[in-house]
């Protein structure tokens, strides 16, 4: 039986407790092997989740022309030469991140040429960033058929405004700027956690780059990078579903390697919602449970803001807040397609707008429910653990793509739950 075929079965009502040390992050070890191709030499990178997007991104580049090795949490990327400057279109609709090998190869190459990329249907992603990013450094960029084609006879820095702070369109303007020749500023960029691991791997390769982490970075083009051995930085997204499971069970949850500075927002709403945070840099954050949960309002921005990533899972735990409880989602047009799934459980949740509305404290009761994306996914899991009774969460791909272990580590913090 194939994973999108098997399920996780679930037995509610437990209230998680414990102590977790969650993966490297998903998205931004996807930026880190794109980085691969900006250089002949290896890089090795390190504390890399076991997911299937990881799997994806690594065959899209054996395809380019790059040597990868996986090997447990670790993965060497050597690329000599590169082969191919126009990826399939089947592996590029499979994976959002794919659009990343852009960047990397109009800088070592001069060219590049690629499909609208897939990944989960969330809403509208315009690709206009990139582009702008692109023709600011030189290149030209024209539509043939279903493929968009780059090409430039030598990128030289500029000074590039983005209308959105796009963290793919950032990280990919940064890999081709970086071997520009000249200066480049990139103003509004995204200032996420991720974005800056970019930057800061890309200057361990040899790359010259200032700012990173704010909405201004800046960046003095090198004429090569070199190899280098980094460390993934840990998965905000997946500590922040634990300790929405936590709050969500009545639970006490504690994220070992969990970096507090990335995960501002979420400790504020937990906070809000009667949770007891400690969060300090030594132990990682602990949300403890004090009583029933309060109603709260939740704005899903760009970072610092809250992240749209975890709007479905802060969702799912406010069905056991008392009150009347909002989630204002301001970054993605088709984020709601959990609400559907959370009714199935029992909750009282409508959606009006960008907005949804969510009347708590409910009962939740087990019923058979599916993951439509990777968050929405693990919405109806959270809403699974708080339920009375079994959940049968199907589709369960969607979550092999973004979580290493789910089941291992829910486990070790008293979630009764299988996959069959």
């Amino acid at each position: 039986m194939s994973s999108v075929e098997q399920a996780y079965v679930i037995g509610g009502g437990r209230p998680l407790q414990g102590t977790v040390e969650v993966s490297g992050s998903k998205n931004a070890a996807l930026y880190a092997i794109a980085a691969g191709l900006l250089t002949a030499e290896t890089l090795t990178l390190t504390n890399v989740p076991r997911i299937a997007d990881i799997d994806e991104m690594a065959e899209l580049l054996r395809v380019l022309g790059s040597h990868v090795e996986i090997e447990g949490e670790t993965v060497r990327i050597s690329t000599p030469e590169i082969t191919c400057t126009a990826p399939p279109a089947e592996q590029v609709l499979r994976l959002r991140a794919s659009f990343l090998v852009m960047g990397p190869l109009l800088a070592r190459t001069g060219e590049a040429e690629c499909v609208p990329p897939g990944g989960d249907v969330i809403g509208s992603r315009p690709l206009d960033v990139h582009f702008v990013g692109f023709r600011m450094l030189g290149a030209e960029v024209s539509r043939h058929g279903a493929n968009w084609r780059v090409q430039s006879a030598g990128l030289r820095g500029a000074r590039i405004f983005f209308d959105y702070p796009s963290v793919l369109g950032t990280v990919n303007v940064l890999f081709a700027a970086v071997l520009a020749e000249g200066h480049t500023t990139i103003l509004n960029a995204a200032p996420e956690p991720e974005v800056a691991m970019a930057a800061r791997l890309l200057n361990a390769m040899g790359a010259c780059i200032t700012g990173e982490g704010t909405p201004t970075i800046e960046v003095d083009g090198v004429a090569a990078l070199h190899g280098a051995e980094f460390e993934v930085i840990p998965d905000r997204l997946e500590a922040g579903t634990y300790l929405l499971a936590g709050a969500a069970t009545g639970g006490d949850v504690c994220i070992a390697n969990a970096v507090p500075h990335h995960m501002d927002s979420l400790i504020a709403k937990l906070r809000d919602m009667g949770m007891t945070v400690h969060a300090d840099a030594a132990s990682g954050i602990r949300a403890t449970s004090n009583g029933p949960l309060q109603a709260v309002q939740v704005q899903a921005v760009p970072y610092p803001g809250f992240a749209t990533d975890l709007h479905p899972q802060m969702a799912a735990a406010m069905t056991q807040a008392h009150g009347l409880s909002l989630v204002h989602e301001r970054v993605y047009d088709n984020r709601t397609l959990y609400v559907n799934e959370l009714r199935k459980l029992g909750a009282r949740i409508v959606t009006g707008g960008d907005s949804v509305i969510i009347e708590g404290r409910t009962q939740l009761t087990g019923s058979v429910v599916r993951a439509l994306d990777i968050r929405a996914g693990a919405s109806v899991v959270v809403a699974g653990l708080a339920a009375e009774g079994e959940t049968t969460v199907l589709g369960i791909g969607h979550l092999d793509r973004g979580y290493a272990d789910l089941k291992g580590q829910l486990q070790a913090l008293g979630a009764q739950i299988e996959r069959r």
